[in-house]
């Protein structure tokens, strides 16, 4: 007879982006006994698991080693101790999972503002090959990468790919057409969204240089979301280009400004040099929006026939794909719904939990 594991969680990235939104899906459908974290955020998740051990501290580094409540974890009793990245306890003891997202700090270390983080993220992926009964990987790309970097053995490893929020569907020209008002957005222009951050492997540097190139630039606007366009002015790559008057700054939105965004695009570009998933894809398709990105680590997995790609190092690449995916809204919509179908957060629970409980079986 099958027994139900007791499961428990580091959640403390829980309202962390990236992340923070696998946590949020998998408390509310793996079946988690313990959550470890912040008592305040993990209050609207309190019908999700049983017992709740307080946990605070800063994520990476020998501050979350030292306040680990090893002593509350162990008395809870339970049966596998899901991470959700790699800072697993160094001194826990139980069986344990961890999922590691991606290896961008191996990849490229040259993005990282000192050797030292390198180092550590090299030896903390090392310890969690040693030590982690089961690993985790959301994509088949970040298996490759592991088992490039390390000699683990392949069966401790499952890959299972990530879902898409129900919150990301199909939305009517007049739910969304508010955004063109309170974003100061032109009617009349065709719109590509961008949305992530400035970090250098997100590569939005090499979309601006493309994007310059298109022949009907004048005809488009990039609309840019994500905390780092927040008051962000002229930098000097896009007055260099020319392009300043054709970028849009959104900032930090809503969720359901986001939704709408992903509805109100003619196309969702992601011009990462390296992505571990690339969840975003999904989230455009889920929308109805055409996708142009990069040809390298797991895009092409989560892309499958239906995204353009382009080699996100070439500008030249990045503008052919633009042009060829801009008019292409509508065209794919029925190939894309039975793709996007594939993806579900509770495919992705339900192989949590088969690998939590494959753990309890073993000896």
């Amino acid at each position: 007879m099958k027994t139900t594991p007791r499961i428990a969680i580091d959640a403390r990235m829980v309202h962390k982006s990236g992340i923070g939104t696998c946590i949020q899906h998998w408390l509310k459908d793996v079946g988690y006994s313990i959550a470890l974290g912040d008592p305040k955020e993990l209050e609207e998740y309190k019908d999700c698991f049983q017992t709740q051990i307080p946990f605070i501290s800063s994520i990476y580094g020998y501050k979350e080693q030292l306040k680990f409540p090893y002593r509350k974890l162990k008395k809870s009793a339970p049966d596998v101790l899901h991470v959700p990245h790699c800072n697993i306890p160094l001194l826990y003891r139980g069986k344990m999972m961890a999922t590691i997202h991606d290896l961008t700090h191996l990849v490229y270390p040259e993005f990282l503002p000192m050797k030292l983080v390198h180092w550590y993220f090299k030896f903390i992926f090392w310890f969690v090959c040693k030590r982690a009964d089961r690993i985790n990987v959301v994509s088949e790309s970040t298996k490759k990468d592991l088992l490039r970097f390390y000699k683990v053995n392949p069966d401790k490893i499952t890959v299972t790919p990530l879902g898409v929020g129900k919150e990301f569907v199909k939305k009517s020209k007049p739910e969304i057409e508010y955004l063109y008002e309170k974003y100061s957005i032109p009617r009349d222009k065709k719109i590509i969204l961008y949305v992530g951050n400035l970090l250098p492997h997100k590569n939005l540097n090499g979309l601006l240089k493309g994007f310059a190139q298109m022949k009907d630039r004048e005809d488009c606007r990039i609309v840019m979301v994500g905390k780092a366009f927040d008051g962000r002015t002229t930098q000097t790559i896009e007055s260099e280009l020319g392009i300043e008057h054709l970028l849009i700054r959104a900032g930090m939105v809503s969720q359901e400004d986001l939704v709408n965004f992903y509805n109100l695009a003619d196309l969702f570009v992601l011009p990462s040099l390296y992505e571990g998933f690339g969840l975003p894809i999904l989230e455009a398709f889920a929308c109805g929006t055409p996708v142009a990105c990069s040809n390298t680590s797991s895009m092409p997995e989560v892309g499958g026939q239906l995204a353009t790609y382009f080699d996100p190092q070439n500008p030249e690449s990045i503008a052919h794909a633009l042009e060829q995916s801009i008019h292409r809204k509508g065209t794919q919509d029925a190939e894309i719904e039975a793709w996007v179908s594939r993806f579900s957060w509770e495919n992705c629970s339900r192989k949590i939990r088969e690998i939590a409980e494959s753990l309890c079986a073993e000896k």
